[in-house]
């Protein structure tokens, strides 16, 4: 299989761990799984380093009849350990980065093949069932109505941005856009754990569509910056938006806490326009 394949098959990989730790109740594995993704992700981004230095194109493009919805946290463990399965048997283990990555996915393997021993670590799944209710909150209709696309519409919003940043971040030589485009990086993973989180926590949860190549291969990269300044504005007025629609004191000031990092990611791109001028 070649290298761009496999990037994809990646891809999709650490989606499907990523949504998984959303899904799971006990934190306990929320937060080792969401470890887990975390460390797909790395290995994402040596791979897309690898496909730079041979000169091979790479995108990200996936399946979008991807489904990750289980109905225990059980079926959970079960799943992703097939699906690491499935994907490492395509690597060179004489390969450096690829001995690193089988490393890394056999101890995986094993964390989730120990919690299957012990039967108090299956419960019932309940993040697909479409209450629309959060954490027992009784938001009224209006509410909830916004508080439902407004995830839906961030949660593709973040997942997009982690994505282009990584690829910029791939591509550029210089270390002012290299260390905004990681900080952005991050900041967008835990902008997309938080709204995940939330759609599961309502029943809503699912994984993203995909992303337009024209969104992330892109030559103008001060245009970029421009329209991604524009698009943090944009999210700023909505995460207002919602915390004055949602009639909950809790849920409101945390759509502040969010409104007021996105005044820190346009102060960071707005750095590396500079570069530009």
């Amino acid at each position: 299989m070649s290298l761009d394949q496999i990037y994809q098959l990646k891809h999709e990989l650490w989606l499907k761990i990523l949504f998984s730790s959303f899904a799971l109740k006990e934190e306990k594995h929320k937060s080792y799984i969401y470890d887990m993704a975390n460390i797909e992700f790395r290995h994402m981004k040596w791979l897309s380093n690898k496909l730079k230095d041979e000169n091979i194109e790479y995108n990200y493009n996936k399946d979008d009849s991807i489904d990750i919805q289980q109905n225990s946290s059980f079926d959970y463990f079960h799943y992703i350990i097939n699906q690491i399965k499935q994907v490492m048997k395509y690597y060179d283990p004489q390969d450096p980065l690829y001995a690193r990555i089988l490393s890394d996915e056999y101890y995986f393997i094993s964390v989730l093949e120990s919690w299957l021993q012990d039967k108090s670590n299956d419960y019932s799944i309940d993040a697909f069932n479409k209450q629309r209710v959060y954490e027992g909150k009784k938001l009224d209709k209006l509410s909830t109505d916004a508080l439902t696309i407004f995830l839906f519409e961030e949660t593709y919003k973040e997942y997009e941005l982690i994505l282009i940043y990584a690829y910029m971040q791939n591509y550029t030589d210089d270390i002012i856009q290299y260390n905004v485009y990681q900080d952005l990086v991050d900041e967008s993973q835990f902008h997309l754990k938080s709204f995940g989180n939330m759609l599961a926590k309502m029943g809503l949860l699912s994984i993203p569509r995909s992303l337009f190549k024209e969104l992330y291969q892109r030559i103008d990269i001060k245009q970029f910056l421009i329209d991604g300044i524009d698009e943090e504005k944009a999210a700023k007025e909505e995460c207002k938006k919602l915390a004055e629609a949602i009639d909950d004191e809790e849920l409101s000031k945390f759509f502040d806490f969010i409104n007021y990092q996105e005044n820190y990611h346009i102060e960071l791109m707005e750095k590396t326009l500079k570069v530009f001028s």
